[in-house]
C-alpha cells in the first residue's frame, strides 16, 4: 500500500542541520544555573491554607527557614523526578503524537489544506489569520496549550510545502494560542483561577478582555502575515530556510512531490477528514461541559487513531507502524517537558521560589496606582520564568497581589488583568516552558531560532498590555 511505503510527511531525517542548541542543551544549562542559585538565594517560605480544595498562599506570612541549596546529587536526582512529575504530560505527548502519526499516514489533512491553499491561489494567505483565530480562540475559551502540540506536527510541514516555512507553521499554532491567553474571556485555568482567588464575581469583565483579544490577535496576525509574505517572496529571509531545505530534499528521497497534493481527495482520506472534525468537537465538548484534562484527551485520540487506521484502509500493520513512528518523532519533544519540571523541582526543592515571590512582590508595594499596576503586569511577566503553569502561577502569586493591590489603591480585577497579561507574555519565549521547547522540537526550530523571530512581537505586546493594564486602572476599574 502506497501510504504504508512512503515516508509520514512530518518526519524530518535526524541528520537534518539545526540552527543553535539542542533543546536538551539549553535546558541542562538552565538547570545548572538554578541549582547553583539556590547557593545564593536566601531559602524562605510563605504559610499556605487550603480554600475550597485549593492552596493557597497566606498574604504576610514570608519567613526565612533553613536552607537546604542543591548539591551535585540533587542535579542529577531532579531530571528523574522532573520527568516523573511530568509523567501525565509526556505520556498524552506520545498518544497524541501517535494518532496523529496515523492520521498523516493517510495524508488526509495535508491533502486537504494544501489543496485548498492552492485553489485558493493568492487568497491562500488567508488561511493563516483564520487558523490563528481558531486558536486564539481556543486558547481565550478553554484554554488549549497542550492540546495543540500536535498541530504544530502538522501545520510545519504543511507550510513548507505552501511557499512559507515551518516557523510560519510554528507560529500559527503557538502566537495564535497565547495571544488567546492574553485576551482570554472565559479561560478557567488563568482567568477563572485568578478571578476565584482574588474573590472577584467569575469571567466578569468579559467585554473588556474581549476587546484585549481582538486588539492582541490582530497585532500577531499581522505580524506573522508579514513574515509569511517575507518568505513567500524570498525564501532566504526564512529563519528556518537551511532546515526546510533539508526537509524538502528529504520528501524528495522519499518520493513526496507537494505537486502530488493537488489529486482529488479519496472517500477514505474526505472519511479521515471528517472523523478529525468530530474528535475535535467531541474534545471541546468534554473540555468545557464534563471539565475533561489530559487523561480523557488521551483516551479520546487513542480511539481517533485507531478509528484513523480503519477508515484509512492502514491495517492493522500499518496502523501500529505509523502509531509508532509518530511516538517516536515525539521523544525529544516529551522528555524536555521533564526536564523544565526538573528545573522547578531544584528551586521548589531548595526552598527559594517563595524568596523570589516576595522579592519582586516587594517592588511594587507603595508605589502610586498606575505605576504599581504596571509593575504587577512586569512581576507577573517575571514569575511565569519561574512558574510556567498559568493555574499555578495564579495560586502563587494571585493570594498576595490581591490584598496587594487593596494596599497601594487598585482594583482586584486589574490586578486580574495584569496576571493574565503577564502570564502569557512570556509563554512563548521562557525556555523554562517545556511545552513551547517541545512544540519548537516538534517543528525542528531551536529555542534561539524561534527567540530571535518572536522577540519583536514579544516587545509590542508587552506595550499594548501595558496600555490595557493603564486604561483598566486609570478608566475601567478606577479606585
Amino acid at each position: 500500500m502506497d501510504g504504508q511505503t512512503q515516508q509520514s510527511p512530518d518526519v524530518r531525517e535526524p541528520e537534518a542541520p539545526r540552527t543553535g542548541l539542542h533543546p536538551f542543551l539549553v535546558l541542562g544549562t538552565i538547570l545548572v544555573l538554578a541549582a547553583l542559585s539556590t547557593w545564593l538565594i536566601p531559602a524562605g517560605a510563605f504559610d499556605r491554607e487550603e480554600i475550597d480544595g485549593r492552596e493557597v498562599v497566606v498574604e504576610g506570612s514570608y519567613g526565612r527557614i533553613d536552607a537546604d541549596p542543591a548539591g551535585l546529587t540533587d542535579l542529577f536526582t531532579s531530571v528523574h523526578l522532573g520527568l516523573v512529575e511530568a509523567a501525565a504530560i509526556i505520556f498524552f505527548i506520545f498518544v497524541v503524537g501517535g494518532s496523529f502519526g496515523v492520521m498523516q499516514r493517510t495524508k488526509a489533512v495535508e491533502s486537504g489544506i494544501t489543496g485548498l491553499a492552492r485553489r485558493m491561489s493568492r487568497a491562500q494567505i488567508l488561511m493563516i489569520p483564520l487558523l490563528m483565530l481558531a486558536f486564539g480562540l481556543a486558547g481565550a475559551s478553554f484554554g488549549m496549550f497542550e492540546e495543540a502540540l500536535p498541530f504544530v506536527l502538522l501545520l510545519a510541514p504543511v507550510a513548507v510545502r505552501l511557499g512559507y516555512d515551518s516557523m510560519t507553521g510554528a507560529a500559527i499554532v503557538l502566537v495564535g494560542c497565547a495571544t488567546g491567553y492574553m485576551g482570554a474571556m472565559t479561560n478557567p485555568f488563568t482567568v477563572g483561577v485568578a478571578q476565584e482567588i482574588a474573590e472577584v464575581p467569575l469571567f466578569s469583565g468579559l467585554e473588556f478582555r474581549l476587546v484585549m483579544w481582538l486588539v492582541m490577535m490582530t497585532v500577531s496576525i499581522v505580524f506573522v502575515t508579514r513574515y509569511a509574505r517575507r518568505v513567500h517572496a524570498d525564501p532566504l529571509r526564512s529563519f528556518t530556510h537551511a532546515a526546510d531545505a533539508a526537509a524538502r530534499e528529504a520528501d524528495a528521497r522519499a518520493g513526496i512531490d507537494a505537486e502530488a497534493h493537488d489529486a482529488k481527495l479519496s472517500l477514505r482520506q474526505i472519511l479521515v477528514l471528517v472523523l478529525l472534525g468530530v474528535t475535535l468537537v467531541v474534545m471541546v465538548w468534554g473540555v468545557l461541559t464534563h471539565e475533561w484534562f489530559i487523561t480523557e484527551i488521551a483516551a479520546l485520540f487513542i480511539a481517533f487513531g485507531l478509528l484513523c487506521g480503519i477508515v484509512g484502509g492502514l491495517g492493522v500493520s500499518g496502523t501500529v507502524e505509523a502509531f509508532s513512528e509518530g511516538c517516536r518523532d515525539m521523544v525529544v519533544g516529551a522528555l524536555v517537558v521533564g526536564l523544565a519540571y526538573a528545573v522547578l523541582e531544584v528551586l521548589q526543592s531548595a526552598s527559594v521560589i517563595d524568596t523570589i515571590l516576595y522579592a519582586v512582590s516587594s517592588w511594587v508595594d507603595g508605589a502610586p496606582g498606575a505605576l504599581a499596576a504596571a509593575g504587577m503586569l512586569g512581576v507577573q511577566a517575571l514569575m511565569n520564568i519561574l512558574i510556567p503553569s498559568g493555574s499555578g502561577q495564579a495560586a502563587l502569586t494571585m493570594p498576595i497581589m490581591a490584598p496587594l493591590a487593596d494596599l497601594v489603591g487598585i482594583d482586584r480585577q486589574t490586578s486580574v488583568i495584569a496576571f493574565q497579561l503577564g502570564d502569557a507574555l512570556t509563554n512563548i519565549l521562557t525556555p523554562t516552558n517545556g511545552l513551547l521547547l517541545a512544540a519548537l522540537a516538534l517543528a525542528k526550530i531551536s529555542w534561539f531560532t524561534w527567540a530571535r523571530f518572536v522577540w519583536p512581537l514579544i516587545l509590542i505586546q508587552a506595550l499594548v498590555g501595558l496600555g490595557f493594564v493603564l486604561i483598566a486602572q486609570l478608566w475601567v476599574w478606577p479606585v
